[in-house]
């Protein structure tokens, strides 16, 4: 008996239909287009976000993975998929049970003169059942079960990192707001002193009317200006409080004018994309799921052995039940084989080649989607790097012809129309170089989240992504 059962484990272990997974083949280029950012001397260790050494930043990121609801749903996923595997693994060991039943059957046949008999019965019965699993169907179930588990917890890590770099952009983009908020509190100052001087002038005859009209409108144009950037960053920071999990009313972020300077970071290679982004692990584990379908469809087209026993005691008093004379056992296997199903199993077997088929073009056009989106932030980085650097020069010429233009004004040399195309073009040049800066930041944010959040063999996604209840 030992030596059949050691047969039979191995067979069982050798013995399982349908293609063993394979991972599809995947063309990835041997580095990237637009070229290899330089680290420089930023500090790559820790998660992805520090890089940055914004210390508020750095507060509200961990919060994410702590309190945001949607996080906290795709969680509970991974769990609803995680106890699934354990539902099909269950199906692997025998099922034993125990049954008491006490009944009373009342018939008239047995005295044949219209009297009613009535008979009790009592019982006391242990059973016990299984399905060798000879050709891997619950095997295959495990498999894909577990994949679809595992594609789960990755998607749940791709929910994270797309909800931190979209917390790490609006982010960035408030100091911007604050930035341009403080640059157009500066001009609406220097609006009020020339439109002050311009009356001092017009009082003293070397100004016209219309020059104080157009240094009036010129500072409520500005004014108008300043107010409308609070509707954006008031919106930006609404946005910010509901991913962390707080309602808008019980969160605010103070008003910082600095801003970092954007940071370069190292793409690698493109094949570690595939080891990286948890959204193309998902992606194949998905494929892992459809061929181990393949293999529950084939199996089948097999005949299912049943092993059962019973083993109990029946009476017709619960007294002295328990004993010889009432003693009952049963034991044998059953074989169960479907003749006709009128090509029912090969639609199913077919529908399953079908679906690993799908998944493999899907993982494959995904791959290739990644590699995009990094190629796209790649050169989105490295032109508005340059584009940063001719606009600060555009800066500083505008900055210098505004103080030649209102040196020639003072003196009288020329009109103030001319003060205020110098004004506007001062205003426009500094806006836009901050409107860069921001743009830089969020290409920098794009292209981690387009690396998969760090740049080692393993996801810089942090080690605990459960959230808290």
């Amino acid at each position: 008996m030992k030596k059949l059962l050691i047969v039979c484990t191995v067979f069982l272990s050798a013995c399982a239909v349908g293609p063993d997974y394979k991972r599809p083949a995947i063309t990835t280029p041997e580095k990237f287009k637009e070229g290899w950012v330089e680290a420089g001397s930023i500090d790559m260790q820790g998660p992805w976000w520090t890089v940055f050494n914004d210390t508020a930043l750095n507060e509200l990121e961990p919060r994410v993975a702590i309190a945001n609801q949607s996080l906290i749903a795709s969680y509970h996923a991974y769990l609803q998929a995680t106890a699934l595997t354990d539902a099909a693994r269950a199906a692997e060991f025998p099922t034993a049970g125990v049954a008491i039943a006490s009944s009373r059957t009342s018939s008239g046949s047995i005295t044949g003169a219209g009297q009613n008999i009535t008979i009790s019965g009592k019982s006391l019965a242990f059973s016990a059942s299984w399905v060798p699993d000879f050709w891997g169907r619950i095997r295959r179930q495990v498999e894909a079960d577990t994949a679809s588990s595992e594609a789960s917890l990755d998607t749940l890590r791709s929910a994270q990192l797309s909800l931190q770099a979209q917390l790490a952009q609006n982010y960035f983009q408030i100091r911007q707001l604050d930035r341009q908020t403080q640059l157009a509190k500066d001009t609406v100052s220097a609006y009020e002193k020339f439109l002050q001087m311009t009356k001092n002038r017009y009082a003293a005859g070397v100004a016209t009317q219309a020059d104080v009209a157009l240094a009036d409108s010129q500072l409520a144009t500005a004014r108008v200006q300043q107010v409308s950037f609070g509707v954006q960053r008031a919106q930006l920071e609404h946005a910010i409080a509901v991913t962390i999990g707080e309602a808008p009313s019980s969160f605010s972020l103070p008003v910082v004018p600095g801003m970092p300077e954007p940071q370069s970071f190292p793409a690698g290679v493109p094949a570690k994309l595939l080891l990286r982004r948890p959204d193309l692990q998902a992606a194949e584990r998905q494929v892992v799921y459809a061929n181990a379908l393949i293999g529950v469809a084939k199996s089948a087209f097999f005949p299912d052995l049943t092993l059962s026993g019973q083993r109990g005691w029946r009476s017709t008093t619960f007294t002295n039940l328990v004993s010889a004379p009432n003693l009952f056992w049963s034991m044998g296997p059953s074989v169960a084989e479907t003749l006709f199903d009128g090509g029912l199993r090969s639609a199913q077997l077919a529908q399953s080649r079908e679906g690993y088929q799908t998944a493999v073009a899907q993982y494959r056009q995904l791959s290739l989607q990644a590699l995009q989106q990094v190629e796209d932030q790649l050169v989105a980085t490295t032109v508005l790097a340059d584009e940063d650097s001719l606009q600060k020069q555009a800066v500083a010429a505008a900055d210098r012809s505004l103080r030649l233009t209102s040196d020639q004004y003072k003196a009288g040399v020329v009109p103030y129309l001319n003060v205020i195309t110098a004004q506007t073009t001062a205003y426009s040049a500094r806006n836009a170089a901050l409107l860069i800066t921001g743009q830089r930041f969020t290409a920098s944010v794009a292209l981690i989240q387009a690396l998969g959040g760090g740049w080692g063999d393993q996801p810089e996604l942090g080690a605990d992504v459960k959230p808290q209840d």
